[in-house]
């Protein structure tokens, strides 16, 4: 059982930053990959970033344009998406999730999910 906890979300305006954290509970954690995912409202939930187990692979949705970057210290069982140049469009709540078998866009796939963060961006 993985227990995430998502925190760092807010009110910031256009063009600023956010640090998003996601901390396990797990001492597994290593063994996980990790995803962000956001829900605006009345849409779906939509892939912002994975990262592999190790670090090593990290992938982006096309929005995100450079803007994001996802990275984890497994020692501190935690994982960061690090949110540069913000959008009003880029307003959600944004959850982290942890995958067992490397890593997915798909929100399906994933097999704990925290409760996630509120990120509101002012035009």
């Amino acid at each position: 059982q993985v227990q995430l906890v998502e925190s760092g979300g807010g009110f910031v305006q256009t063009g600023g930053s956010l640090r998003l954290s996601c901390a396990a509970s797990a001492r597994t954690f290593s063994s996980y990959g990790v995803g962000w995912f956001r829900q605006a409202p009345e849409k779906e939930r939509e892939f912002v970033a994975t990262i592999s187990w190790g670090g090593g692979s990290t992938y982006y949705a096309d929005f995100v344009d450079d803007r994001f970057i996802i990275s984890r210290d497994n020692a501190k069982s935690t994982t960061w998406l690090q949110m540069n140049s913000l959008k009003p469009e880029d307003t959600a709540v944004y959850y982290c999730a942890a995958i067992i078998n490397g890593v997915s866009r798909r929100p399906g796939e994933y097999d704990y999910w925290g409760q996630g963060t509120q990120v509101t961006v002012s035009s």
